[in-house]
C-alpha cells in the first residue's frame, strides 16, 4: 500500500453454513446456524423487499475490494458501490460500479447517496498507524472530520453504517492479555485517537439519534491479495513474500512480540455477519474480533514448516514503540456470545492458504 489516504483492511471471503429464508414483516431473513446463547442467528437482507444498496468509502484499500466481492455475491453487483480517491483500474471498473469519493466534501457524499439510492455505508477511507504518525494534521482531517461526514450523512439520511475500529484503540493502561470488550482505552498515535473518537461518536449517534451504528475492533490482518504497507502489523505479511521470493526477511519489531491477528476471510466474514446481524442480538455497538494471536517468532516458525531456508533477522524500529502500547491477545467473547461469532483460521490455516494463494500468483508449483 502507498502512502496516500488508504482504507483499512482487505479481500475476499464468502460466508459459511446453509441458511434458510424467512419473511418477517417487510424484511426478509435469513436464520442460519445457532450462536453460543443457543438462538440462531438472523441475518437481514433486504429492504421492503429489495437487497440493500450499499457504499464502500475509501474501497481501493486492503479491505474494500475483497468486501465489494463479497456483498455483490450476496445483493447483486450493481446494488454495491466502490468509491475511492483514486483511479481505479480496469480490473476494478469491470467487477461493478466505482465512484469517486471525497469523504472531506459532504456535498459530493450527498450526491452518491441521493443518486445511487444507499441504503448502507461502509467506511474504510482513513490514515493507518504508521503513516498517520508521519502526518497528523492530514490524519486529523481524514480520520476525524471525514468520519463528521460520514456520520451527519448517515443521520440525515437514515444510514445503517458499518466504521472499523482497531486494536490500536487501545493503550499502555489497557489491560494487553487479555484486552476486554470494555475497558480502558488511551491510545498513543492518532489512529488510535481517532478510532476512539468514532466509537465514542457512533454510540452518542445511536444513543441520541437512533443511528444504526455498527462497528468491530479488528487485529492485524493477513491476505495475500495486497502488498504489507505502513501498518504495524504488516511484518506479517511481509514474512509471507519474503519466504516465497526467498528474500532475507527483517522484522521490525522484536522476536516476542505479541499481536492479535486475523486472515482476512474471517475478518470480511466478521463484517458482514456483524452488518446484517438484528438489532436485538447486539447488546453494544463495538465489538472486538479476532482469530489468533502470536509473535514473530511463532510465525516465523509456521513459515519455516513451508521454506525451512528462510533467513531471519530483527531491527526493531519506532513500530515497536506501537506495538507495546497494543493488546497481546483480544476477547472477543462478547461477539462470539451475542451474535455467534467464529473464527476459521488458526495460524497453521492461514499459513496453508497464504502459501497457496502466493504459489498461483508467482506461477510456483
Amino acid at each position: 500500500m502507498r502512502p496516500k489516504i488508504i482504507s483499512s483492511f482487505l479481500q475476499s471471503a464468502l460466508g459459511r453454513c446453509s441458511k434458510f429464508e424467512s419473511q418477517v414483516g417487510s424484511l426478509a431473513c435469513n436464520v442460519g446456524r445457532v450462536g453460543t446463547t443457543g438462538h440462531p442467528i438472523r441475518y437481514c437482507h433486504t429492504i421492503n423487499g429489495d437487497p440493500p444498496r450499499i457504499l464502500i468509502t475509501g474501497g481501493l484499500g486492503q479491505l474494500g475490494t475483497g468486501l465489494a466481492k463479497l456483498l455483490r455475491s450476496k445483493y447483486g453487483v450493481e446494488n454495491v458501490i466502490l468509491s475511492d480517491i483514486v483511479k481505479p483500474s480496469k480490473e476494478v471498473v469491470s467487477q461493478g460500479p466505482y465512484v469517486f469519493a471525497n469523504i472531506l466534501d459532504f456535498k459530493c457524499l450527498q450526491e452518491i447517496v441521493v443518486t445511487y439510492r444507499i441504503d448502507w455505508l461502509v467506511h474504510f477511507s482513513a490514515l493507518l498507524s504508521a503513516i498517520g504518525e508521519q502526518n497528523v494534521p492530514l490524519a486529523i482531517r481524514v480520520n476525524i472530520e471525514g468520519l463528521h461526514n460520514i456520520m451527519e450523512l448517515s443521520k440525515q439520511y437514515n444510514l445503517r453504517v458499518f466504521v472499523p475500529s482497531t486494536i490500536g484503540a487501545f493503550g499502555p493502561t489497557s489491560p494487553r492479555n487479555p484486552t476486554p470488550n470494555l475497558t480502558i482505552q488511551r491510545p498513543r498515535t492518532i489512529y488510535g485517537v481517532s478510532k476512539v473518537h468514532g466509537e465514542l461518536l457512533g454510540e452518542y449517534y445511536n444513543h441520541r439519534f437512533g443511528l444504526d451504528f455498527r462497528c468491530l475492533r479488528f487485529p492485524g490482518v493477513i491476505s495475500s491479495d495486497t502488498q504489507p504497507g505502513g501498518g504495524t502489523t504488516d511484518y506479517a505479511v511481509q514474512i509471507f513474500h519474503d519466504a516465497i521470493q526467498g528474500k532475507h526477511f527483517e522484522c521490525y519489531l522484536r522476536p516476542n512480540s505479541r499481536l492479535p491477528m486475523m486472515y482476512i476471510d474471517d475478518c470480511l466474514r466478521a463484517l458482514w455477519e456483524m452488518l446484517v446481524a438484528p438489532d436485538e442480538q447486539l447488546k453494544c455497538r463495538t465489538y472486538n474480533v479476532t482469530a489468533m494471536s502470536f509473535c514473530p517468532e511463532e510465525i516465523v516458525t509456521a513459515v519455516r514448516k513451508h521454506f525451512p531456508g528462510l533467513q531471519v533477522s530483527y531491527k526493531p524500529d519506532s513500530r515497536q514503540n506501537i506495538a507495546d502500547t497494543w493488546p497481546e491477545v483480544f476477547d472477543d467473547s462478547e461477539a462470539r456470545s451475542d451474535w455467534g461469532w467464529q473464527h476459521s483460521y488458526d495460524l497453521e490455516a492461514m499459513c496453508d492458504i497464504m502459501f497457496d494463494n502466493l504459489r498461483r500468483q508467482h506461477s510456483i508449483t
